[in-house]
């Protein structure tokens, strides 16, 4: 139902800004971002003091990228009184982008009064004074309860300010901290820092942070080598939008922050529209949460000759994969994985790819040169699992059990390779008591795991124990209901159980979302009962 505040003026076109609200939720819950923007500022003009209106069209303002409609929508809602906590800080960017430093100071006098996001304050009031044309280093004070969450952040901005001051000695240690906190994920900070040190002409410590060969840095090295480098200081917006992304890191990192931290993400790019950091994250989060055509078009927002354009092109492979542009996403992860120096994260995401095209023996390959630039005996379990996997699935069993093997003598004590090791003898009923050994470690490490209590299940019944299957695969089915090969598995433990009913059940639920060879399998049990030729293998 619609809420509009008593005096709502009578002229307002309430049929008209219900039929655009009505098309906005219906694309909304359709994931379609363009057309549920379009319909919510609509349906916002039509009738601008519905604040259900103004919720929803803050909320899809952010979502969707659309700047205008999100701060409209905040304004309305902050008239109200109940704009969201995380609306400061979106005024907040639109204070710095418009140099109002006084509403800025404001907003971060009510940032700490409101006190979600108060341990930001010293950073943010630092970046106020580099507007102003002062230096004021962001300082977190030891005692403040909020200064183990500043403190997480305080380097890079620190270091930024000192470089940008020309103070190399002191903003080359705190560059190293903050990458260090980021690890694997600082490469683009690596490019913010070495462009900041380049322009005050410490080459040298520029050239030091970017790792020499590895294509993701290959523009940034060469530009710098050659004195190729125009790079302005940061803004107090820019460095604000840059404090916004790595918070937008953290908070996504858990799936229950990952809508937040899609905001946070849109804020960023709201604050530096042409900052590269903001749309490579904002991409990477819309590709998470589903939305691959606004993702791909947000990595298309940093161009080719960026220093940032390696970073930016892994995440439109990813979005557009998403988006089911599968051969373009092919293409470019194919042109990746060829250039000289090309990690492993690059073949990876190749070998992905080519796994979802039931190119078992490409993606093997593609897994393979992943290990290349580790030394012998110090290649990641990961590795070693994902090229056994698709060796197993494109029917090199013998090649893929000794990979698998040698992942399980990396990662004893890892129930994901103990489990695939496990369940591939299962299945081919090779080894059986060591599988079924194999299994019952990963589950007790994993207990709570559907996937694994599947196979734990699915062994016990192989090796003819029914009375202690059900319980494993019940277990599993009540984790994954959804899912084809648990419910098959639980069918056909049912119905070995005498329990004919509820096997049918289980073979029905299975039948939802089967296909192929798999749905032909369980409509004949459904329908004549499990015979031998119709077990699962």
């Amino acid at each position: 139902m619609l809420l509009a505040p008593a005096g709502a003026g009578a002229s307002v076109d309430r049929e008209s800004a219900l039929h655009a609200y009505a098309r906005a939720r219906f694309a909304d819950g359709e994931g379609a971002l363009g057309l549920a923007g379009e319909s919510y500022r609509e349906a916002l003009r039509q009738d601008p003091s519905r604040l259900e209106i103004a919720r929803r069209s803050y909320v899809q303002g952010l979502e969707s990228g659309d700047r205008a409609l999100a701060l409209r929508s905040a304004a309305l809602l902050d008239g109200a009184g109940m704009l969201p906590r995380d609306g400061t800080l979106l005024l907040m960017g639109d204070a710095l982008l418009r140099k109002d430093w006084s509403g800025a100071s404001a907003l971060v006098d009510r940032m700490t009064t409101e006190g979600n996001f108060a341990f930001l304050a010293p950073i943010v009031r630092s970046w106020i004074a580099v507007g102003e044309g002062r230096y004021a280093p962001p300082v977190i004070d030891a005692k403040d309860r909020f200064a183990a969450l500043g403190s997480r952040y305080v380097d890079e901005h620190a270091a930024l300010q000192a470089a940008m001051k020309g103070d190399v000695a002191v903003a080359v240690p705190m560059m190293r901290r903050a990458l260090a906190m980021r690890g694997r994920d600082g490469g683009p900070m690596r490019i913010a820092f070495a462009a900041q040190l380049a322009a005050k002409g410490a080459k040298a410590e520029a050239l030091a942070l970017l790792p020499v060969g590895d294509p993701d840095f290959a523009q940034a090295r060469s530009a710098i080598e050659k004195g190729q480098v125009k790079v302005r200081p940061i803004t107090a917006a820019q460095g604000y939008a840059r404090l916004l992304a790595r918070m937008a890191v953290d908070i996504a990192s858990d799936p229950a922050g990952a809508t937040l931290g899609l905001r946070l993400a849109r804020m960023a790019t709201f604050a530096d529209p042409e900052g590269a950091e903001g749309h490579i994250l904002s991409a990477r989060l819309l590709t998470g949460q589903g939305h691959g055509a606004a993702a791909a078009a947000g990595a298309r927002q940093v161009p080719a000759d960026s220093w940032y354009a390696a970073f930016a092109g892994a995440e439109l492979i990813d979005a557009l994969s998403e988006a089911g542009d599968k051969d373009d996403a092919l293409t470019l992860a194919r042109q990746q994985a060829a250039e000289p120096g090309a990690g492993p994260e690059r073949q990876v995401r190749l070998g992905r790819l080519l796994a979802e095209r039931r190119d078992f023996d490409g993606a093997a390959a593609a897994f393979r040169a992943a290990q290349a630039s580790f030394a012998a005996g110090q290649v990641p379990w990961t590795l070693l699992l994902f090229e056994g996997s698709a060796l197993e699935q494109g029917k090199r069993w013998a090649e893929a059990r000794k990979v698998l093997e040698q992942a399980a003598a990396v990662a004893p004590d890892e129930p994901m390779v103990l489990n695939y090791l496990g369940y591939a003898q299962i299945e081919r009923r090779e080894n059986v008591d060591t599988a079924l050994a194999l299994i019952k470690k990963a589950s007790a490490l994993r207990p709570d795991d559907p996937s694994i209590a599947d196979s734990l299940g699915w062994a016990q019944f192989v090796t003819g124990d029914v009375t202690s299957a059900l319980p494993s695969l019940e277990r599993a089915a009540e984790g994954a209901p959804a899912d084809v090969t648990i419910n098959e598995h639980l069918g056909d433990a049912l119905w070995t159980a005498g329990r004919r009913y509820e096997a049918r059940y289980a073979w029905a639920a299975a039948s939802v979302y089967a296909e192929g060879d798999i749905a032909t399998r369980l409509a004949a049990k459904r329908k004549e009962g499990l015979k031998p030729e119709y077990a699962a293998p």
